[in-house]
């Protein structure tokens, strides 16, 4: 599978959420929505129910299946808004939002910064 990057520099196909939505296994599938309960708790401070885990085809989907965070995502609202393919283009890179993202994800400040200098 080709590298699915985000907005932000995240990686959507490694994305625990992403990979669960294309769990065939119902069993291993609940069991991935609750490490992923957990994972965003401990790492984004985020307090998702079981019911809020839903199918996810990777922020840049355009009108397939969006995690509620995702679509809840200010860095991905602006991004869109602004026409950007991701935050490295743009003129503001980095803002306060990705400054909050990339303390807890410093390997998708990496990315950006990669694709700013053309090296990506």
């Amino acid at each position: 599978m080709n590298e699915m990057l985000s907005y932000c520099g995240l990686i959507c196909s490694d994305c625990p959420i992403f990979l669960a939505s294309r769990e065939s296994n119902k069993t291993k599938k609940e069991k991935m929505k609750i490490d992923i309960i957990n994972l965003c708790k401990e790492h984004y401070n985020a307090d998702y129910n079981f019911d809020e885990i839903n199918d996810c085809d990777g922020c840049l989907a355009d009108g397939g299946k969006l995690f509620i965070g995702c679509i809840n995502c200010e860095i991905r609202k602006c991004a869109i808004e602004n026409g950007l393919s991701n935050c490295a283009y743009c003129d503001q890179y980095t803002c306060d939002k990705l400054s909050v993202l990339f303390k807890s994800d410093p390997s998708a400040k990496l990315r950006l910064d990669f694709i700013r200098t053309g090296v990506y």
